[in-house]
C-alpha cells in the first residue's frame, strides 16, 4: 500500500485525486489551510498547515515519508493574483521549493524513489506565440499567477536533473460542480440556475469573447495520478485541444436551465475584466496521450450541463428547505 501526500486536498482537484488514490488502496494524507477542510474527502487523513511555513512543510514530509507528493495548493485565480500579487507569490512559490527539497531529502534518506507531481498551468504560456501550445512552447506568463506557476515549473525541471522523479502537469482550464463561485465558470452555472428560478435577474461578466480549452476536472485529476506512475517523469500538457468562448459557456448553461434569451440577462462590467488576459489558450496533449495513456472523457457541452444540473439541484434543495 502506498502513501500519498496531497496539498490543497480540499480543493476541486485535490478532492477528485483523493478519491482516485483511495480507490487504489493508498493511504492519503491531505494538507489543508486552517478552516478550509470543507471539501475534503472522507478517508483522507487531514493535516492543517500554513504551507508558507517551509520548516513545517519539511517536518511533515519527513514524518509521513510518502511514496508520492502531489502539490495542488495554490491561489488559483488569475483575477485574485492581480489583486493580491504578494500573497499569491508566497502561497504559490514557497511550498514548491520546500516540498521539492524535502522530497529529495526523503528519497536520499530512504534509498527509494519518491514521486513528485506539480499542478502547473496553461497560464505559464501567457499570450503564446503558437497555437496549440505544447511542452516546447516558450514560457512567457502575462499575470502574477502565471509567473508563480512558471517559477514552479522551472523548479521541477531543476530537481528532476538532481534525480527526483518530478513531473509537471500543465493543466488547462478544467471544471466541475466542485468549482467555487469565485471562478467564472461556476459563477455562470450558478447564475443560470438562480435566474431560471427567479432568484436573480442578471449575470455580470468581464467579457464574452475570451476562448479557453475547458475539460472535465476528474479527467485532470486522473492525469495527475498517471504522471506520478510514469516510468519517465517529465512535463505534460493536459488539455482537450478544443476551444470555446465565454459566450458559448453562457449559452449552453442558460439553455440547460431552460433560458433561450440569455443575452438580455448578461451585463458586461469592466470590474471583472483582467489585465493582459490571453484571448485564446488551447493545448496539445499528444505527449500525455502517448506517454501516460491519458484521454479526456467528457465533452465541453456535457461538463457545462453537469455543472448546471448540480446548481439547479442546489436551488431546488434550498427552495424546499425554505418551504418547509
Amino acid at each position: 500500500m502506498t502513501v500519498a501526500l496531497i496539498t490543497g486536498a480540499a480543493g476541486q482537484d485535490g478532492s477528485y485525486l483523493s478519491e482516485l488514490l483511495l480507490e487504489e488502496g493508498a493511504t492519503v494524507h491531505g494538507v489543508v489551510r486552517p478552516g478550509h477542510d470543507a471539501g475534503a474527502v472522507d478517508g483522507v487523513e487531514l493535516h492543517t498547515l500554513d504551507l508558507t511555513d517551509t520548516a513545517a512543510v519539511a517536518e511533515l514530509v519527513a514524518e509521513l515519508r510518502p511514496d508520492a507528493v502531489y502539490n495542488l495548493a495554490a491561489v488559483s485565480s488569475v483575477f485574485q493574483s492581480w489583486q493580491q500579487p504578494v500573497s499569491t507569490t508566497e502561497v504559490n512559490v514557497l511550498p514548491v521549493v520546500a516540498l521539492l527539497e524535502s522530497t529529495l531529502r526523503l528519497q536520499e534518506d530512504a534509498g527509494r524513489p519518491v514521486r513528485f507531481v506539480q499542478a502547473s498551468s496553461a497560464e505559464i504560456f501567457g499570450s503564446a506565440s503558437e497555437s496549440p501550445q505544447s511542452e516546447q512552447t516558450p514560457i512567457r506568463p502575462t499575470s502574477p499567477y502565471g509567473a508563480t506557476k512558471a517559477f514552479g515549473q522551472h523548479l521541477v525541471e531543476i530537481y528532476r536533473t538532481r534525480g527526483l522523479a518530478a513531473s509537471s502537469c500543465i493543466l488547462y482550464n478544467h471544471e466541475s460542480p466542485r468549482r467555487p463561485e469565485t471562478f467564472v465558470t461556476r459563477k455562470i452555472t450558478a447564475a443560470a440556475a438562480r435566474i431560471a428560478a427567479g432568484l436573480q435577474d442578471t449575470l455580470e461578466l468581464g467579457g464574452l469573447d475570451m476562448r479557453r480549452d475547458w475539460g472535465w476536472a476528474p479527467d485532470y485529476a486522473e492525469a495527475l495520478r498517471l504522471a506520478a506512475q510514469a516510468d519517465d517523469p517529465g512535463d505534460f500538457v493536459i488539455a482537450t485541444g478544443e476551444t470555446h468562448s465565454i459566450a458559448d459557456f453562457v449559452r449552453i448553461a442558460f439553455a440547460r436551465a431552460g433560458i433561450t434569451d440569455w443575452e438580455r440577462h448578461v451585463v458586461i462590467s469592466q470590474a471583472f475584466a483582467r489585465p493582459a488576459d490571453p484571448a485564446e489558450q488551447v493545448g496539445d496533449a499528444s505527449k500525455a496521450r502517448r506517454v501516460l495513456g491519458w484521454e479526456p472523457t467528457r465533452s465541453f457541452e456535457a461538463l457545462v450541463e453537469a455543472m448546471v444540473d448540480h446548481d439547479l439541484a442546489l436551488v431546488r434543495e434550498a427552495s424546499g428547505r425554505a418551504d418547509g
